[in-house]
């Protein structure tokens, strides 16, 4: 059976495969720019780690994507191979297809990507929370009875503990300088987050925010 020919043309008599290589900088001249083998290489490894960035991104947003249907049947696909080396040829041949995208959609697929590393408000929200409950049991007697009391399910024992040794900690640094916080800080701050996370902590954030204004003023 004869072999399907290649998609292409011809150029003073050599034949150019479209989406080579030579194709790509073919157009680049006829757009009028010059462009370095140092910054094709610089472009073509940019465009290969975003195709594979591709893999990692969530379903809905991937489905929203103007990309080619060769470009989504090869994540797709990658997706399912496990094989090293068979793995690492789709990876290559997405790397092909993405330089075969327009710039609109490569603009796109950056969004998304970002868009997905962007932390949520409600997640920003629930850090910054956990960082007032730390801060303020750290400083307040009242604060850690009271967080024990609507927190049942904390290992009291533990967070006394802890809080007990991050305010020796912060006594213990020079005067005049600022405390270096200890492994006990830390460790509050991780009970605290997980407590809040399993009730739901935005139930206190404003409790909390609106008390170290209060502090504050």
């Amino acid at each position: 059976m004869p072999r399907k020919p290649k998609k292409g043309y011809f150029v003073r008599g050599h034949f150019v495969a479209e989406g080579s290589e030579l194709d790509q900088e073919l157009k680049r001249e006829l757009k009028g720019t010059d462009v370095s083998k140092t910054d094709l290489k610089r472009e073509s490894a940019e465009l290969q780690a975003l195709g594979e960035a591709l893999l990692k991104l969530r379903a809905a947003a991937f489905n929203d994507l103007p990309i080619s249907d060769k470009l989504r049947e090869a994540i797709v696909e990658a997706k399912r191979i496990t094989n090293f080396e068979g793995k690492r040829r789709q990876m290559q041949f997405i790397g092909k297809q993405m330089r075969l995208q327009e710039p609109e959609t490569l603009d796109a697929i950056r969004a998304a990507l970002a868009e997905q590393d962007r932390p949520s408000a409600e997640a920003t929200l629930a850090l910054h929370e956990a960082e007032l409950w730390r801060d303020r049991l750290i400083v307040d007697d009242d604060a850690l009875g009271g967080w024990i009391e609507t927190h049942p399910a904390t290992d009291a024992q533990q967070l006394r503990a802890l809080v007990r040794q991050a305010r020796k900690d912060l006594k213990a640094g020079p005067p005049g300088e600022a405390p270096r916080q200890g492994r006990a800080y830390r460790e509050i701050f991780q009970v605290v987050r997980a407590q809040l996370a399993a009730h739901g902590g935005s139930d206190h954030a404003e409790e909390a925010a609106e008390q170290s204004r209060e502090e504050d003023a």
